[in-house]
């Protein structure tokens, strides 16, 4: 039996995966990838497309965040399926009639909060199965040690970004954090971005909002996506805007003074 080692050529860049999940310095077998190469990617490739295709389990994500003291109310799109809603990108921009109606029935017997959380499934039901639970505890935490009061966390099927505008704008929030499974990379399949606005309505461009990606253990850690966001979130109250006018430099003293992350390349 051959040896695998005899038969397969090394990249010298190897070395340089411990940095990275991305697929470089994979070797060949004569003009072709190994073997095991390929059948990762082959399995990475099925993960992401599960992460878009499977169904969002919403009443075990309702139920974790229930448990955690939470108030719910579940919300769907104008997408009514998942092939109209990768179709139709607008239809998951905003609410349904039913769910339009139920929102505005329940802001009318409700004093307006500070601050709304919503969950969307976005492109990867994977990621805010396995993460925007935690996440909403966290910021849902964060915002009442900041003495700002946060309404019902808004779970929204077939929802994408710009949904949670509506929402805000229903609820009468001064602030909206929203989070939303990101498009799948084949290296991450459970990839949670979080989008903050501040003054959501109907109409607002992505211009109005900041984004944290990549949010994932293997990415950006849930504790400190929470740190940055609200970082954001004093900035803005401070300044009554977000967006690209809002830059995010929490990190800005670590890099000046060398404390921050090493580059790799410099190693």
């Amino acid at each position: 039996m051959t040896e695998k080692s005899s038969i397969v050529t090394e990249n010298p860049w190897a070395s340089l995966k411990r940095h990275t999940n991305a697929r470089i310095g994979l070797g060949r077998v004569g003009i072709s990838q190994p073997t095991d190469k390929q059948l990762a990617f082959q399995l990475s490739h099925a993960l992401a497309r599960d992460a878009v295709h499977i169904p969002l389990d919403l009443m075990r994500l309702a139920g974790e965040l229930i448990d955690a003291g939470l108030e719910v109310i579940a919300l769907h799109s104008r997408a009514g399926d998942r092939q109209t809603y990768l179709k139709r990108p607008d239809f998951g921009r905003r609410l349904d009639g039913d769910s339009a109606a139920r929102l505005k029935t329940f802001a009318e017997g409700e004093t307006a909060s500070d601050a709304c959380i919503v969950i969307a499934d976005g492109l990867s039901s994977t990621a805010v199965q396995s993460h925007a639970g935690e996440m909403a505890r966290r910021v849902d935490s964060a915002l009442k040690a900041e003495g700002l009061s946060v309404g019902p966390v808004c779970i929204v099927e077939q929802g994408r970004v710009a949904i949670g505008d509506e929402i805000g704008e229903l609820l009468g929030a001064r602030l909206l954090v929203l989070l939303v499974g990101e498009r799948p990379g084949l290296s991450s399949p459970d990839s949670l971005g979080i989008y903050y606005t501040y003054g959501p309505r109907v109409g607002l461009t992505d211009a109005a909002r900041n984004c944290i990606s990549n949010v994932r253990p293997a990415g950006l850690p849930l504790a400190e996506s929470c740190e940055r966001l609200m970082w954001l979130i004093r900035e803005s109250q401070r300044r009554k805007l977000s967006g690209v006018t809002l830059k995010d430099e929490s990190g800005d003293a670590d890099a000046l003074d060398g404390t921050g992350s090493r580059n790799f390349l410099l190693e």
